[in-house]
């Protein structure tokens, strides 16, 4: 009995001491940075991937001390079904804790892309379709057909996808679409555009929200210094007013479409197609390109003034005139006697690289 009670003795402290030890090494693990490559690493982790996937992947590219401890850690903290889809940027210090805290978060790697004013639809697509970290869903499919996918309220009546999109930076993660991105430029568009419309000035010759955006529009095209897009708004609005042809070169560009090779011939402008401004009165049926929010409001809220008419100097800015005449003479010392740094517009530094 003596021999009996003396085994089971040092069998309950050698099994303390062996719990104990193995609750040492266990913190100490816990305790002990993952093997990572000084630059870091990239974990990818895939819709579905289980987490035993995911730690045997890290445990297979010796980045993981020990499977089996960061297993007992996810079961005991409920990790297990918390983890996310998207990539996460590990940093050599990283823990077994920091690494379930940062899989679980929504601090996956995110990704830019930028929307352009003044693109045309034609050229968000392919801006898109390019960046290497955006899901492709739409290739192959028609711009009226993208456009039928997009859900804005405000914008549902224009079928025409050109300008319905709002210019500005988008992040995202890996795994976003590249519908996802042209939903929140429409969705931030029509915000943006009922905002304005609600404080826009009295008396303009605007029938609706869609009206403003295409004159917005093309007070983005003809922009060269930011300073000008009231003016150029008060401009083309003036005209409006007076029953005026706006005759505004970016909208004949646009009508010509892939006919356009980098001039403007006289031809060109006495063609009859929908947004040639020279042959119509009054606005093209649709935005010609992006309109910041800048442009948005500048056609909302023209500068007054008497000026009818304005050329480009060629640095970007334009000579605004009240009369044909006066008109006529900037047109002689501007465009007749171009220098050979010329330019109609102010190059955006997105358009230099």
């Amino acid at each position: 009995m003596t021999l009996l009670r003396t085994v089971l003795v040092k069998g309950f402290w050698l099994l303390c001491f062996t719990l104990l030890f193995a609750l040492y090494l266990y913190h100490k693990a816990l305790q002990e940075p993952l093997a990572l490559p000084e630059e870091g690493l990239v974990l990818d982790i895939q819709r579905g991937e289980t987490l035993h996937h995911v730690l045997r992947k890290l445990e297979s590219e010796a980045h993981l001390p020990s499977v089996l401890v960061a297993r007992v850690y996810s079961r005991i903290n409920g990790f297990d079904a918390r983890i996310r889809a998207g990539e996460f940027a590990l940093q050599p210090g990283l823990t077994i804790p920091d690494l379930f805290a940062l899989i679980s978060s929504n601090q996956q790697i995110r990704y830019a892309v930028t929307l352009v004013e003044g693109q045309r639809f034609s050229e968000v697509r392919d801006t898109l379709h390019r960046h290497p970290k955006l899901t492709q869903t739409l290739e192959g499919q028609s711009d009226e057909a993208v456009r039928g996918l997009l859900k804005a309220p405000a914008l549902k009546a224009y079928q025409h996808p050109e300008g319905l999109l709002y210019p500005d930076t988008y992040f995202f993660r890996k795994g976003d679409t590249d519908l996802d991105i042209l939903q929140r430029a429409h969705t931030r568009l029509a915000e943006v555009l009922v905002q304005e419309w609600s404080s826009r000035a009295d008396a303009l010759p605007l029938a609706s929200p869609y009206e403003a955006l295409i004159l917005a529009s093309i007070v983005e095209k003809e922009t060269g210094v930011p300073e000008e897009r009231a003016e150029i708004a008060g401009v083309f609005v003036r005209r409006l007013q007076k029953g005026m042809r706006l005759q505004t070169d970016p909208t004949v560009i646009y009508g010509l479409g892939d006919r356009y090779k980098g001039n403007i011939k006289r031809t060109h402008l006495r063609e009859h197609t929908p947004y040639n401004t020279y042959r119509i009165n009054g606005l093209p049926p649709t935005p010609i390109a992006l309109a910041g929010r800048e442009a948005i409001h500048a056609a909302l809220h023209p500068k007054p003034g008497s000026s009818l008419y304005f050329v480009a100097r060629g640095d970007g800015s334009h000579v605004f005139s009240d009369t044909i005449d006066a008109h006529n003479r900037a047109v002689r010392q501007y465009q007749l006697n171009r220098r050979d740094d010329y330019r109609s517009v102010h190059r955006k530094q997105s358009d230099q690289q």
